[in-house]
């Protein structure tokens, strides 16, 4: 089973919060839970029975398409404007950069390992923050040079990224500003391109 489900992208919840449920169990998800095995109305959870699910779900074939992943990206992201910061989190509830990043990926299709230095492994690099695109991803480093953060690059200048809360904070060559401190947070040490 596990080899199966591992070897297969599955669609993903886009309600905020939904339910998942059998005759004798119900079981809450929020957007972006992977729903192994989907058919349209089921899902399988191991060699258990079906599962019923009566939300939205991303179309694999539909999500695939360039024009179609930024769009997506765009509208996902704004679900999670605000939640807090969790370190570990991965929904709504709470969530850290990476796996903001993990988990708005996972919508449009795009598998990301589950840490920010994993992560920019994947993709080509951006030359220059002026020549950054909406849907890249620009990571930042600490003082001895480690990967320690991911945000997604949304409008000229913007960045989405999860620290203390999601939030969108100005990006340019020296890294993230944070306007209510009226300081830099991170350090930009690089821009990849995954779309």
């Amino acid at each position: 089973y596990f080899t199966a489900w591992g070897a297969q992208d599955h669609p993903r919840a886009l309600d905020v919060v939904q339910v998942v449920s059998s005759a004798d169990m119900r079981q809450p998800i929020t957007l972006g839970c992977r729903l192994p095995f989907f058919d349209g109305m089921t899902l399988k959870l191991g060699d258990d029975n079906a599962l019923f699910y009566n939300g939205t779900a991303t179309n694999l074939a539909q999500s695939c398409l360039p024009e179609r992943r930024l769009v997506l990206l765009r509208k996902m992201s704004q679900h999670f404007l605000r939640a807090p910061y969790v370190w570990g989190g991965k929904n709504i509830f709470g969530i850290d950069c990476s796996g903001l990043m993990q988990t708005l990926f996972g919508l449009v299709g795009i598998q990301l390992p589950r840490d920010a230095r994993q992560q920019i492994d994947l993709g080509e690099p951006v030359d220059f923050v002026t020549q950054a695109r909406p849907g890249d991803l620009a990571f930042f480093d600490n003082a001895d040079g480690a990967i320690v953060h991911v945000g997604l690059v949304l409008d000229e200048g913007l960045i989405l990224h999860a620290h203390g809360e999601v939030r969108l904070d100005p990006l340019d060559h020296h890294g993230i500003f944070n306007r209510e401190r009226q300081k830099y947070s991170h350090k930009l040490r690089l821009i990849k391109r995954l779309l």
